[in-house]
């Protein structure tokens, strides 16, 4: 009578790359929700990170929040800037204000979604390969 202990140890290794994923995950959220209060350096850190990790996570469930995230980031930046050359033309600064108030809240929306899928253990894009 023989154990395959190979089997458990690949198994265990595989839990803890995925549980190290996971862990990491929830801290990019966290980075991401609270770059409001540190003006934008925590969400910088978050998303070298994604990129720098992104990797790792190919052919798991985090590889769709990973997306998910680095997206979230890419738009906002491109709505921040765009709403800045509205701020600046000073006519139309109401309309920049209107907007960052709608991007705040579509960031909220993001982070929380994720977050709330994370932990459900739900893919972001469930019918997209990662």
């Amino acid at each position: 009578m023989s154990t395959d202990t190979t089997t458990q140890v690949t198994t265990t290794a595989e839990d803890d790359r995925l549980s190290g994923l996971r862990k990491l995950t929830h801290i990019l959220y966290a980075l991401y929700a609270i770059f409001w209060l540190t003006g934008g350096i925590t969400a910088l850190i978050a998303i070298v990170v994604n990129y720098v990790k992104r990797d790792d996570t190919r052919g798991t469930l985090y590889a769709s929040h990973f997306a998910w995230q680095i997206r979230t980031f890419w738009w906002s930046v491109l709505w921040f800037a765009l709403s800045w050359v509205l701020f600046f033309t000073i006519l139309l600064a109401p309309v920049a204000w209107v907007m960052w108030c709608v991007l705040s809240l579509w960031m909220l929306y993001r982070i929380v979604k994720g977050w709330l899928y994370l932990n459900d253990r739900k893919p972001m894009y469930p019918d997209q390969q990662f």
